[in-house]
Parts: structure tokens; sequence; C-alpha cells
């Protein structure tokens, strides 16, 4: 019998209140993000491998590991959560993203998220969202030791546009933001997705950041404010959405203090020719230093903004509601 599992993991953007989802902060703070996940996907083949090769275990990404031993593997992640889980029996392990890794995405988290989510799902488990949620950060934090936030985690399990807050305690509340499908377009119709041209390792990034909080307990504040405001602004139809765009780029000036490390000369030079071209506001996504990054303009201004950034790749999405799910199961490998 040689079961075959296929996870489907969301990317997500994350608008608002990033840095207070790191354990640094609202351990002592709280904090709150807003958040959505996108058509853009982790998926995970796994599947058991027969005893017929020299290998134990497969793992296939953008290098193949052959390996006997747990130990032996080479990928962080997989290792973390072969370890996590006490893998005994032989996987075939094939990873294939929408998008790049290493681009603010939260890919990295959306791998962990849809991995644990196979491997449950291999032993015929079914793992609710905030389980599914709760391991990966525990994985990430605990275990692999990696300075990453709490956010995109629950973002990847859960899925959809969601207002996340952060309790001291490490628990958290995932409030689904619902405004009307007018709304939701006219959003979504505002936003532009593109790719600086270059990746960057997020921990060295993220743990520079993590160092400076108590020197920046005032931006950060100001930032879990924003997440509010911007519910706010979202949910009164009467209030002109560019404000959603403003509120991004202030938000854009607090995240760069964080860190000489979130911008580059690279990267304020493509977001200034973007706000000349007629961007109201934007962001880098993710810990910063390269990966995608999200501008706000109005519809009619955006061609002119292509054409600026006529050497980036532009990514085209939608919203995504359901978060980490099963793809197909084939309990029997037929």
């Amino acid at each position: 019998m040689n079961k075959l599992i296929i996870t489907k993991t969301p990317f997500r953007i994350s608008f608002f209140g990033g840095g207070t989802d790191y354990p640094g902060w609202f351990r002592e703070n709280s904090g709150a993000v807003l958040a959505t996940t996108i058509d853009k996907y982790c998926y995970i083949t796994c599947r058991l491998l027969p005893p017929f090769f020299e290998h134990k275990h497969r793992i296939v990404y953008s290098h193949i590991e052959n390996v006997q031993h747990n130990y032996e593997i080479q990928h962080p992640a997989v290792r973390g959560v072969f370890n996590w889980a006490n893998v005994a029996e032989g996987l075939e392990i094939h990873h294939d993203g929408d998008l790049p890794a290493r681009s603010g995405l939260g890919s990295s988290s959306a791998f962990t998220v849809g991995l644990v989510h196979a491997l449950k799902g291999m032993r015929g488990e079914l793992v609710s969202k905030h389980q599914l949620a709760q391991d990966a950060i525990h994985i990430e934090q605990n275990l692999l030791n990696e300075n990453v936030g709490s956010q995109d985690q629950v973002s990847a399990a859960y899925g959809g546009f969601n207002r996340i807050t952060f309790h001291r305690d490490d628990s958290f509340d995932v409030a689904p933001v619902t405004f009307n499908a007018a709304r939701r377009e006219e959003l979504r119709s505002h936003l532009m997705l593109c790719f600086t041209g270059f990746s960057r390792i997020a921990d060295a990034i993220a743990k520079s950041k993590i160092d400076n909080l108590k020197n920046r307990a005032v931006e950060l504040n100001r930032m879990g404010e924003m997440v509010d405001e911007a519910i706010g602004i979202l949910l009164n139809s009467n209030t002109p959405i560019d404000e959603f765009g403003k509120l991004l780029d202030l938000s854009w000036k607090y995240k760069r203090s964080l860190s000489d490390r979130v911008s580059t000369p690279e990267i304020d030079e493509i977001y200034e020719a973007a706000m000349q071209a007629g961007a109201i506001g934007g962001k880098i996504l993710g810990a910063g230093g390269g990966g995608f990054m999200l501008l706000f303009a109005k519809p009619e201004k955006q061609a002119a903004i292509r054409e600026r950034l006529k050497k980036l790749v532009h990514v085209e999405f939608n919203f995504d509601n359901l978060g980490s799910r099963v793809a197909l199961y084939q309990p029997d490998g037929l």
C-alpha cells in the first residue's frame, strides 16, 4: 500500500502590525497584525517510499537529497519536522511553489505548515487550523530556533483576511475581517505585487530587528495601532480607499526604522520610482532586504507604474480564503 498526499498552503501578504508578532515583543506588550492570504501556494507532495531503494528518505526541492537517517537531512525545516514527528517510515517529499522562496510572502512558514499537514494526513489524523499553526510556530521558533514571528504560520494555516491578535501567554486569536465584496474588490484592484529581483535570508534581518525591539517601542506601538485604523478604513465604505494606501506609506516609514537592514538603496530607489509614477503607498513584504514589494495605487495609475518598474516581475493575484488544505489524498496510492 503506497499512500500519497498533496497539501496546498497559501502565501500571505501582511499589511499592518508586522514586528509586533515577535515573541520578544508580544510577551510583554501583546501584538496584532492585519494580513491576508493570496492565491499563490506551496505544494507538498508526500508518499510512503517502498523499501527497495538504497536510501530511506528522498527530499526534492531546489536540491535532491537521498538519505538514510533523519539527522542527515540538510533541509532545516524538513529535518525539524521529521524529528518533531518522529518519522520512522521511509518518505518521499516533493516541494513546489508558485513563487520563489525567501521573498517575504511567508513561504518558509507555508512550507512548514504544509509539511506538518501532510504528515498528519499520512497518519490519518485530522488537525485543526489552530493546532496546525501552533505546531508550526513551535517547530520554527523552539526546535529550529529561527528568528521568526508568529503571524506567517497562523495565516498559512487559517487562510483568509484576518486580524490576528497575539497575547502575552503565547496564545493567539484569529478574527476574520468581513467587508462587502465591492469594497474587497476595490482594495484588491488598488494593490500591486512586484518582485524586486533579489531574495534574501530573512533570519539575519529579523534578528537585527529583534535585537532592537526595546529601542523601538514607540514605532512598534504605532504600527500596532495602524491595524485597527486600517480595518476602520475598510469597514467604512464612505472613507476613500486611498486612506489605506496612505497608511501603508506611513507604516513603511516606521518599518524602515526598525533596523538599517530592512531597506536598501535599491529598494528605496524602487519605492521612490513607484511613488513618482503615481503610487500612494506600499512596503517591502516580510522581514525586508529584498523579495516582494507591495504597492498601492489607483488602477488608472498602474500602467505608468509598471512601465516605470518594467525591469521587475509583476504578479497578478487574488485573495485566498481557505488556508492550508489537503488537495489530494490517496490512502492506497491508486
